[in-house]
């Protein structure tokens, strides 16, 4: 279940714009998990100086000229504590171990650069498994798709928007032309309900799947997409097979056993009475 939390980030991302500026980018992250910030930088320049803020809160830095690296992981009752890490060749900033008071705002910046992170952390994933070649579809929850609202499905947490519907315009997209194109023809979109269908699966569709609803309803969901090959499925067949015909053997075996000795005690009466009656 969604907590009110969650709620005020989705209204606050989307009275900012945030979905239309190039220098704004969306992270999603599990509980508990870790996330990377990337400054987009390959390495830092010798005078240069990169600021990491949470909200106002300044929480890290990088400064060449003093030749300094710092982690201000007390601020806002010590939320950050052990839980920040600087790369010290592009800046890049890591949280480890998120939890959902570290959702919010995140800025890096130096002279020539400003990019603002919205961080969305959620507590729940739907585990989904399909057969390569299958096809699998990823319910929204939505049983109507309202007037005014906006659908987006992202892959994995990489900001990689695949499909979106929005009602305010009337419009649909599924957008399978990404750099790799492995889901090229694959996507497929429900109109009614903005449930997600991938047909043709292969492992390259392994993953997670998320898809955030504002609008008439508020909503985050996430799936974590298991695709396995016929071979796996045979084999994991086989061995259960085995497994079973092992089990009759062992059984037969038994049976047999106990038939065997029970013949044994039989014959063994018969032939005690047989020299009593002598």
């Amino acid at each position: 279940m969604l907590k009110m939390f969650h709620r005020f980030w989705f209204c606050l991302w989307h009275l900012v714009g945030v979905f239309s500026d190039d220098k704004e980018k969306s992270v999603f992250v599990l509980e508990g998990d870790s996330v990377t910030l990337n400054s987009s930088l390959t390495e830092i320049m010798d005078d240069d100086r990169i600021r990491w803020r949470f909200e106002k809160y300044l929480i890290a830095e990088i400064n060449k000229r003093t030749d300094s690296m710092i982690v201000y992981d007390d601020v806002l009752d010590g939320r950050f504590r052990d839980r920040l890490k600087l790369d010290n060749q592009t800046g890049s900033l890591t949280i480890t171990d998120i939890r959902m008071k570290h959702a919010g705002f995140y800025k890096v910046e130096n002279h020539n650069l400003s990019i603002i992170f919205i961080l969305i952390v959620y507590d729940e994933v739907t585990s989904v498994s399909v057969m390569e070649g299958g096809s699998v579809t990823l319910n929204s929850g939505l049983t109507e798709i309202l007037d005014g609202d906006h659908i987006r499905w992202w892959f994995r947490s990489e900001n990689t928007l695949i499909a979106e519907v929005n009602a305010i315009n009337d419009s649909l997209f599924v957008y399978d032309d990404g750099p790799d194109e492995r889901f090229r023809d694959r996507l497929k979109l429900d109109t009614q309900t903005g449930s997600l269908t991938i047909t043709n699966t292969t492992t390259q569709h392994d993953g997670r799947y998320l898809i955030l609803i504002f609008g008439g309803k508020l909503s985050l969901k996430a799936f974590s997409v298991s695709v396995y090959d016929s071979e796996h499925c045979c084999g994991s067949t086989e061995a259960v097979i085995r497994l079973v015909l092992s089990a009759l053997v062992g059984v037969a075996t038994v049976i047999l056993l106990v038939y065997d000795i029970r013949s044994r005690r039989a014959e063994q009466d018969q032939a005690h009475i047989h020299t009593s009656g002598t």
